[in-house]
């Protein structure tokens, strides 16, 4: 655990006490910080009392009295739609806001580790994970936290030659006080969370903050998207220098530091040379160009930290995917099954139906906003689709006329038809361009009862 810095003997408020909630209160309390928590359900209020902490509902006038900073979860909304009634009362108070992460950079002593945050719509997960088998493959010694794996101030205490690679969502960005990373990554950009940001452009500005705050030593930028080229040149400083490396998965030229996927090649450019390339297509773990994009992103920051082409190659070529993402979980009789239960959004369902060639598609669940039109143009190497969700049928004619397919409701179904249709060659693939809630209470869970649907095919 890393304990919180500046808080001994003062009065901070904790809401919200799930995974990284009760490990502030935690790490609060190790650094000498009197904590009170609440949180809006039992079960988090009894799990605080079971450690000791008192509870008591912020919402309540006068709770606040004393408290120097309120310290919330990622999931509570602190602004839109509606800021919780807890962090209004912060506001009236003049209580300071902050959450894990803005507590994790204020406790970085003078023998602070290295890190690098990696933030985008899409990718940032596989990208931040990638980094990290590819850093440890090397020898180094690396952390993963954050959105992804551990709360950040559950690791333990980092020394300064370690390094920590953080996920963060815009739920983390947007509020935390103190940002400082070394190496900031940019994978990508597409609508999703917009009723938290009030629309795209405050969603834009909860990802750009981590640069903007952070002023990184070096930015890495995917700039596939116009926000990224944006963001690139915002950062960029003239004459043009090594701060900046943009991403990008077509062609891209000019002058500076340049790491592009075009046609599964990986190629690394500085000053206008070759200095690097290398042959995505054939690495299992590594599937479609989305992936390929998460490898530049990678690939450039493992440079940033001073690793060799032939270092991070190696890690690349190991790596084995991170379960629900493009993760290849079986083949029988020549047919090939892809969980990627995390497309949960039409933009990462078609990166997936693009790394393929013939697919058994299961898709379906609660639909997000914008519908399924931009999925359109993507269905050409789409055989049949399964579709489940409890409003399957409804979710099978917003695919429109171009893709046949059929009702099957539940996984179970949709597996076994699949499977039973499927030629040597094919992939069923679960990329469901919808969230899970309708049937799931988790991605995760809805992956796993894939992989076991495909387990029980024998």
């Amino acid at each position: 655990m890393i304990p919180v810095r500046g808080f001994t003997g003062a009065m901070v408020a904790v809401l919200g006490l799930g995974r990284s909630g009760l490990t502030a209160a935690r790490a609060l309390r190790a650094g000498g910080a009197t904590v009170l928590a609440w949180d809006d359900g039992a079960k988090g209020r009894d799990a605080a009392e079971a450690e000791g902490f008192e509870v008591r509902d912020l919402t309540k006038a006068g709770a606040l009295d004393g408290v120097v900073t309120l310290v919330t979860s990622p999931g509570i909304p602190h602004l839109y739609p509606a800021p919780h009634p807890a962090i209004r009362a912060a506001w009236d108070a003049g209580v300071a806001v902050d959450n894990d992460i803005g507590l994790f950079f204020r406790s970085l002593g003078p023998e602070a580790p290295r890190t690098v945050c990696i933030t985008g719509s899409n990718g940032k997960s596989t990208t931040s994970a990638l980094l990290h088998h590819v850093l440890t493959t090397a020898g180094k010694t690396a952390h993963l936290a954050g959105n992804i794996g551990r709360g950040v101030l559950d690791l333990d205490a980092p020394g300064e030659a370690d390094i920590v690679v953080l996920e963060l969502s815009s739920y983390q960005t947007e509020l935390a006080r103190s940002l400082t990373p070394d190496i900031c990554v940019f994978t990508n950009l597409t609508p999703d969370h917009l009723d938290r940001h009030a629309g795209f452009g405050g969603y834009f500005a909860a990802k750009r903050r981590l640069f903007a705050e952070g002023g990184p030593d070096r930015a890495i930028i995917g700039v596939d998207e116009d926000e990224g080229r944006f963001l690139a040149n915002q950062l960029q400083e003239a004459p043009v220098d090594d701060r900046v490396i943009r991403v990008a998965t077509g062609k891209l030229s000019g002058p500076g530091w340049l790491v592009t996927a075009r046609k599964g090649w990986l190629a690394e450019h500085r000053k206008g040379r070759q200095v690097a390339s290398v042959d995505l297509r054939d690495i299992p773990g590594l599937p479609g160009t989305h992936n390929h994009q998460n490898a530049c992103c990678a690939w450039a920051a493992a440079r940033a930290l001073g690793l060799s082409p032939r270092e991070i190659e190696a890690g690349l070529r190991s790596y084995p995917g991170l379960p629900h993402r493009s993760q290849r979980i079986a083949e029988r009789d020549g047919v090939i099954f892809v969980n990627d239960s995390k497309a949960t959004n039409v933009d990462a369902a078609v990166q997936a139906l693009q790394a393929f060639k013939r697919i058994r598609w299961i898709c379906g669940g609660l639909q997000k906003e914008g519908g399924l039109a931009a999925l359109h143009p993507h269905l050409g190497h789409v055989a049949k689709a399964y579709v489940i969700g409890r409003e399957a049928e409804a979710f099978a004619l917003d695919l429109g006329p171009g893709v046949e397919s059929e009702i099957c409701t539940d996984m179970a179904t949709a597996v076994a038809r699949a499977a039973a249709e499927a030629e040597a060659g094919d992939v069923v693939l679960l990329a469901p361009a919808a969230a899970s809630f309708d049937q799931y209470d988790s991605f995760e869970k809805r992956g796993e009862d894939f992989a076991a649907r495909v387990a029980a095919l024998g």
